[in-house]
């Protein structure tokens, strides 16, 4: 039986960081460096898997590589839902970081191994740290403030810095290490980011006061012991399909990814039909959520284009465009570094345009800006393909440009989808809707790692301009139908 809620968390008085409680230094460094080892890692990835055996790569198939990213990118986003349970009713937050943190470093140390089978091994490891840390360390942040503290939005601006910091580093060191010496030093040197974020956590804890210390809502007792059962049975029931795959001889890369996919769409629809289906939430929530259902859609449809820069258009990178400055070829892996950098330029300019326009532009509106622009960026990346027809090489500043539109509209749609989430959740399910978020993300990279399958068939300007059609006709009909959402969200800008 759940005890009462705990008293809120209070980090002790003292040192500040940049006028901020100090336990944001530790946390944001923490965060700094699993993003510099994720996206380091995920910026060389691909790369490894299609190299051939003779530059040290895996020589596994481009659809086959695009679909293992998009399913690792989902599988990532997926185990936030379990790892914020785990913490609200087991661990607590802060030993669900730790946890994680230390899950997460082994991952890219396996991954350093440089043996066939540790790239899959890592990866898996990287899933399950990942779904520990990554819900639970923002939950901490929020555990710093007081809950209508002025403060807090600016903690958690400075907080995710550190994510777009780390993000920008990283590619410069990995890939380099990574195309230029050795794809196993690169994965290496993901796996020393991670450890130096584990070690300043552990350092640093005494400044964290209270803070995640305690699980929200701990199972005790026979609910415990319950659970735990439960989890052991779901481990199992995973690692007898396995079995059962192998021994049919079906246990293959393909296999596992299709069926993750599978997994991950059922998951998102079954999380909806629970909330709309559930009695107890009134006509008014039942409304707003038939809304958050286009929303969610819509997300998924945005990041099923958008992540793929470090698949497909990361291989662009590598073999259409010419990298060559003063006789010095740079990785490929290089230009995942102009994501990031442009979100720190670009977030304080969105959030000084929403506010300046206020409830001029509906959520829906700004969604579909999102999903207009990320189309429009693909069919920026045909006529970059096009160019590249016959195997001359284009100039990177295509790619560069193509992003500066997809983060344009990312920055339409991720914050303020991350706003709507909180505001159109219903009462009961309020701990929850934040994962929900991350499964449209999830859902997006889940099934857009089977569309990237495409990219190796069809001709490549064909593949872009057909998927950015396609979104940019997705946002047109967003607008058509953006007063009919409106109405669903009651009220709700």
């Amino acid at each position: 039986m759940a005890s009462d809620a705990p008293v809120e968390a209070r980090p002790p008085a003292g040192k500040t960081f940049f006028g901020h409680p100090r336990a944001l230094s530790t946390l944001f460094l923490t965060e700094m460096w699993e993003r510099f080892s994720f996206y380091g890692m995920r910026a060389i990835l691909v790369l490894y898997l299609t190299a051939a055996a003779a530059d040290d790569g895996l020589a596994i198939r481009e659809s086959t590589a695009n679909a293992v990213y998009g399913t690792y990118n989902a599988m990532v986003y997926l185990m936030a839902l379990p790892g914020g349970w785990v913490a609200d009713r087991l661990l607590g937050a802060r030993r669900s970081v730790l946890w994680g943190g230390v899950v997460i470093a082994a991952g890219h140390y396996v991954m350093a191994v440089p043996v066939r089978w540790s790239v899959f091994a890592g990866m898996t490891l990287i899933v399950l740290g990942t779904g520990l840390l990554k819900p639970n360390i923002s939950t901490m942040v929020g555990d710093l403030y007081d809950r209508d503290s002025p403060r807090r939005d600016a903690g958690f601006s400075i907080f995710y810095m550190g994510i777009n910091l780390g993000a920008f580093i990283a590619p410069l060191i990995t890939g380099f290490l990574g195309e230029k010496i050795n794809w196993h030093l690169g994965f290496g040197a993901a796996a020393v980011g991670m450890t130096f974020g584990v070690l300043q956590y552990v350092l640093g804890r005494r400044n964290l006061g209270d803070a995640g210390a305690r699980p929200a809502d701990p199972l005790l007792g026979a609910d415990r012991r319950r659970a735990l059962t439960r989890i052991g049975l779901v481990a199992l029931a995973v690692i007898v399909v396995l079995v059962v795959l192998a021994l049919l001889g079906l246990f293959t890369v393909n296999t596992v990814v299709n069926l993750l996919t599978l997994v991950t769409v059922l998951v998102a629809i079954g999380y909806f039909a629970r909330i709309l289906t559930d009695g107890e939430i009134s006509a008014t929530e039942r409304s707003r959520m038939k809304a958050y259902t286009w929303l969610f859609v819509f997300a998924a449809a945005f990041w099923l284009i958008y992540d793929q820069a470090g698949s497909v258009l990361n291989i662009f990178a590598a073999d259409r465009t010419d990298r060559d400055v003063a006789g010095f070829t740079f990785p490929a892996s290089w230009l995942q570094s102009v994501n990031p950098i442009l979100i720190i330029i670009g977030a304080p300019l969105a959030a000084w345009l929403w506010l300046k326009l206020g409830h001029r532009v509906s959520t829906p509106m700004k969604f579909a800006v999102g999903l207009i622009l990320n189309g429009l960026s693909f069919v920026l990346m045909a006529a970059a393909a096009q160019a590249a027809v016959g195997g001359g090489l284009v100039s990177p500043w295509w790619l560069v440009a193509v992003y500066a539109i997809q983060v344009a509209g990312e920055l339409s749609l991720s914050p303020v989808g991350l706003s709507a989430t909180t505001k159109l959740a219903p009462v009961k399910y309020a701990s929850q809707m934040m994962g929900l978020w991350f499964l449209a993300s999830s859902v997006g990279d889940a099934i857009g790692g089977q569309v990237a399958r495409l990219a190796e068939t069809w001709a490549e300007p064909t593949y872009f301009l057909t998927f950015g059609l396609a979104s940019v006709v997705l946002g047109l009909a967003a607008v058509m139908f953006a007063r009919q959402i409106r109405q669903l969200m009651a009220g709700i800008h």
